[in-house]
């Protein structure tokens, strides 16, 4: 059975991309998800090379590094903060970088984000879209779900034209999956 990590790159605990993220996984059949809530890591120092020469890198880094070569593949959704990452999941991001650099170790990542708004965090999900291969990713799709709140209903993502959308892009993911 493969595994996949979910991640709701946010560090709410409420956090509409996590809920996102989740939905997303439990489309997919025959596969174990192992969730990692970023709101888990607030206690993780800010990264700097200073810190990083006075300390070891954090122990829960390092597990987390460890998972991450463990799986086959990831999905990713993404809160937009300000046009971006939000802070708490790119300062994690920067710490795991500096294990080994290719974070994502070559595996198929399906990549999202959303937000209440009419463009559904579509800023930070183009940056991701441009940095994560360099990362060690391998995209086999994105998709951005606009105006979470009118969209996605008891647990559901409403909206025909969107769910279609993504139906596709978790096929390509589980084709991905299969062959990697």
């Amino acid at each position: 059975m493969k595994k996949i990590i979910t991640i709701g790159a946010s560090t709410s605990k409420n956090s509409i991309n996590k809920t996102f993220a989740k939905y997303v996984a439990s489309l997919i059949n025959e596969i174990e998800i192992i969730q990692i809530d970023i709101s888990n890591f607030n206690d993780v120092p800010i990264f700097s090379v200073d810190y990083e020469k006075e300390n070891k890198t954090p122990e829960e880094i390092e597990l987390l590094n460890s998972l991450f070569k463990d799986v086959d593949g990831f999905i990713i959704s993404h809160a937009e903060h300000n046009g971006s990452f939000a802070a708490g999941y790119k300062n994690i991001i920067d710490w795991i970088s500096r294990q080994e650099g290719k974070i994502f170790n070559d595996k198929p990542m399906l990549l999202l984000s959303t937000s209440p708004g009419a463009r559904g965090g579509a800023s930070v999900l183009n940056q991701a879209i441009s940095l994560y291969p360099h990362w060690g990713a391998k995209l086999t799709g994105q998709m951005s779900l606009p105006t979470f709140q009118q969209n996605f209903e008891n647990d559901e993502l409403t909206n025909p034209t969107l769910k279609t959308q993504l139906l596709k892009e978790i096929s390509n993911f589980e084709a991905a999956l299969k062959t990697d």
